[in-house]
Formats: structure tokens, C-alpha cells, sequence
């Protein structure tokens, strides 16, 4: 299937043996590909628009940012329909998706629809609460996951199965 949309994410590697199978049953985007991740920015340019120069914009933010360390201490709730893991500390995730931002304004953060973008990894939405709520403590016992975020990844697909992949990986500076 040919790409309809991009995203920027930070692959979470070390989340997948707690998280992978609840988000494969959970998450809609690892149906389509997209493995356990923080948003940087979604959505982000539709692939037509991805040119040597966006590319070339995207590798001076990241290798301007110097990589750091989180953990995944807690899960948390968006209202009773989302889990998700809070990455700790967040200021450098967010400043990932500011920096994005401010040179790409055409490109807001879920297409503007949040106030206040809280970075997160996902592990599972819209199932029943009772559901979500043993994925969550079965992943609760594998906490803090700890990772270092060294790279972004541009990645394209479509709302289909195995549809996203990656386009590029941005190294992050050194610290």
C-alpha cells in the first residue's frame, strides 16, 4: 500500500517484551508496523512533501539536540479509554516535537487537536476499561523500563496492516 502520511518517532526498543503483545492486541499502529514509540510529531508531512531538503532540516534539528536517558516508571490514563507509560523525565521529548514544530508550524501536533501534548508510549485505546486495565498491571510489573534516546525515526505508511516503515533514522548529538 502506498504511504499516506509520515510521522516522527522515537523507537522505545526496550518496551516491546512488556508491551509488545498488549499493544499488538491494543494499539491499532502496531497492527500497521509502527513499533513501541513516543510521538515526536504526528502527523507530520504527507510523503510527497518529503524532500532532500526537509530531510536535510530534520538531521540539523536532531544532531543539534544531545541524546538522553528516560525510564517508564508508571502507567498512566488518558480518561478510561488509553494507557500508556510516562516517559520521565519528558523535557527532552518535548523539546524533540517543539523544535519539529517550530520549523515546521504547517505540521502541528495531532493536527492541533490537544492543548498540550503529553509525550507517552501507548499500550493499548478503546477497548473495554477492564481490558486496558489488566494490560496495565501486567505491565506495571515490568517497571521502570529505562532507554536511551538516541535517534529519531521518519516513518510513512497508511491506516492498513503492515503498511509503516521507516524512511530515515536522525542520530541525536552527543551530550
Amino acid at each position: 500500500m502506498e504511504p499516506t502520511e509520515t510521522a516522527l518517532i522515537v523507537a522505545v526498543p526496550e518496551a516491546e517484551r512488556a508491551v509488545g503483545h498488549f499493544r499488538s492486541a491494543l494499539d491499532r499502529a502496531a497492527g500497521w508496523g509502527v513499533p513501541a514509540h513516543v510521538t515526536v510529531l504526528y502527523p507530520f508531512l504527507t510523503p510527497d512533501l518529503i524532500t532532500d531538503d526537509v530531510l536535510a532540516t530534520l538531521g540539523r534539528i536532531f544532531e543539534a539536540t544531545p541524546r538522553f536517558d528516560i525510564s517508564f516508571p508508571e502507567v498512566k490514563w488518558f480518561g478510561d479509554t488509553v494507557v500508556w507509560l510516562s516517559p520521565q523525565p519528558d523535557g527532552g521529548l518535548r523539546q524533540l516535537t517543539a523544535a519539529v514544530c517550530q520549523r515546521f508550524p504547517e505540521a502541528p501536533p495531532y493536527a492541533g487537536a490537544h492543548a498540550d501534548v503529553v509525550p507517552h508510549l501507548t499500550i493499548g485505546h478503546d477497548a473495554p476499561k477492564h481490558v486496558l486495565a489488566e494490560a496495565a498491571e501486567a505491565v506495571a510489573g515490568h517497571l521502570p523500563i529505562r532507554a536511551t534516546v538516541d535517534a529519531v525515526q521518519l516513518i510513512a505508511g497508511a491506516p492498513a496492516p503492515d503498511s509503516w516503515h521507516p524512511l530515515r533514522e536522525f542520530r541525536l548529538g552527543t551530550a
